[in-house]
C-alpha cells in the first residue's frame, strides 16, 4: 500500500511539475516574441493605458469623433487593427468598431470575469474591451477602444512627396530646383553622415562624412521624381568625383538620398541610361537619412544675391 501511495504522489508530482513547466516556458517565449519585436516608444500616458491597462476619460481621445476614411493601427507596434468602414457612433464617449481586420484583436477575459478584454494579437497592447449584444449595428458588436492606443493612418492621398539631392555647392542644387514645375519648396541642409546637428564649418572640412544637400518637396500631380531625376543630372556633372567643378571635397559629392524603394529604382534607371549613353556615373545611391537644415544664410543663397550658379549649368541629356 505504501508503494502505491508513494507512485500516486510521485506521478502527481510529476504532472504539476510539467504543468509549471509548460507555463514557464510559455511565458519565457511569449516574452522573448515582444522583447524581439520593434516597439515604439511610449509616452507615461501612454504606458498607463497600453501596459498597465488604464482607460482614458470618456469623450477626450483624438478619434472619438473622427471620420476619416483610413486604418487605426495599435500605438505600440503599428500594427492593423480596425479600418475606419467598422467605425461607428455609439455615444459611449470611446472609438467604437463593430468588427476588427482578421487576426488583429485577442479577446482576454478580465480578471472578475465580467467584462471582456481586448489586445492587440501582435504584441499584447492594451486597447479596451468588447462588448455584444447591445445592437448599436447588425453584426451586434462592440469594440469599444482607447484612442490612446491607436495611432490613424489617413487613405487620403499625398498632395506633396520629398526627394533629396546632392550635386556639389548646395546653392546650385537648390538654384536649379527651386525653379522646377511642381516644386513647393526647397531646403538646403546636410545628410549622410555621422555628425549630430552639424554646421558649415564642420562640413567643411569633409569630416563629418555629410554631404551638401537639397530638399525637395514636390507635387505629385503636378510633376514626377522622374523628372526630377533628370533634373538631378543634367544640372551637374555628374562623372567628377570627389567634388563639382572647383569644390572639391566629399562634402560635394554627387549623391541621390532614395527616400523609398521607389525612388531606388527610378534612379538606378537613369544611372543605367546614362551608362548606355557612355557615361562613367559616379553619383552614388543612399537611403535617406536624417536631414540636418543648413544656417538660414544658405537657403536660396542666389535668389538673395540676385546671381548665378558658378558651376551648376543646365545642359540637356535626355
Amino acid at each position: 500500500m505504501k508503494v502505491i501511495k508513494y507512485s500516486n504522489y510521485t506521478n502527481r508530482g510529476q504532472h504539476i511539475l510539467l504543468l509549471l513547466l509548460l507555463v514557464v516556458f510559455s511565458a519565457c517565449g511569449q516574452t522573448k516574441n515582444t522583447k524581439a519585436m520593434k516597439l515604439n516608444k511610449l509616452t507615461p500616458e501612454e504606458e498607463s493605458v497600453i501596459i498597465h491597462k488604464g482607460t482614458e476619460r470618456p469623450f477626450t481621445g483624438e478619434f472619438v469623433h473622427n471620420d476619416k476614411s483610413g486604418t487605426y493601427i495599435c500605438k505600440r507596434c503599428d500594427a492593423p487593427l480596425y479600418r475606419s468602414s467598422d467605425k461607428f457612433e455609439s455615444s459611449c464617449g470611446w472609438p467604437s468598431f463593430d468588427d476588427e481586420i482578421p487576426g488583429a484583436v485577442k479577446r482576454v477575459s478580465d480578471a472578475d470575469g465580467r467584462r471582456t478584454e481586448i489586445i492587440c494579437a501582435a504584441c499584447g497592447a492594451h486597447l479596451g474591451h468588447v462588448f455584444e449584444g447591445e445592437g448599436f449595428t447588425p453584426k451586434n458588436t462592440r469594440h469599444c477602444v482607447n484612442s490612446i492606443s491607436m495611432k490613424f493612418i489617413s487613405d487620403e492621398k499625398k498632395t506633396t512627396d520629398t526627394a533629396y539631392f546632392a550635386s556639389g555647392c548646395f546653392w546650385g542644387t537648390e538654384y536649379h530646383f527651386m525653379k522646377a514645375a511642381g516644386v513647393r519648396a526647397t531646403t538646403v541642409g546636410y545628410m549622410g553622415g555621422h555628425t549630430q546637428n552639424p554646421t558649415y564649418r564642420e562640413v567643411c572640412t569633409g569630416t563629418t562624412g555629410h554631404a551638401e544637400t537639397t530638399e525637395v518637396i514636390f507635387n505629385p500631380s503636378e510633376t514626377s521624381y522622374e523628372n526630377l531625376i533628370k533634373l538631378f543630372f543634367e544640372t551637374h556633372d555628374f562623372t567628377q568625383v570627389g567634388g563639382q567643378g572647383p569644390d572639391i571635397g566629399d562634402q560635394y559629392r554627387s549623391v541621390i538620398f532614395y527616400t523609398s524603394p521607389e525612388q531606388k529604382n527610378m534612379a538606378e534607371k537613369y544611372i543605367g541610361i546614362l551608362t548606355d549613353k557612355g557615361y562613367k556615373v559616379s553619383t552614388q545611391l543612399q537611403p535617406a537619412g536624417e536631414f540636418w537644415e543648413a544656417e538660414d544664410y544658405h537657403q536660396e543663397y542666389y535668389d538673395k544675391k540676385n546671381g548665378t550658379p558658378y558651376c551648376h549649368i543646365y545642359r540637356k541629356i535626355f
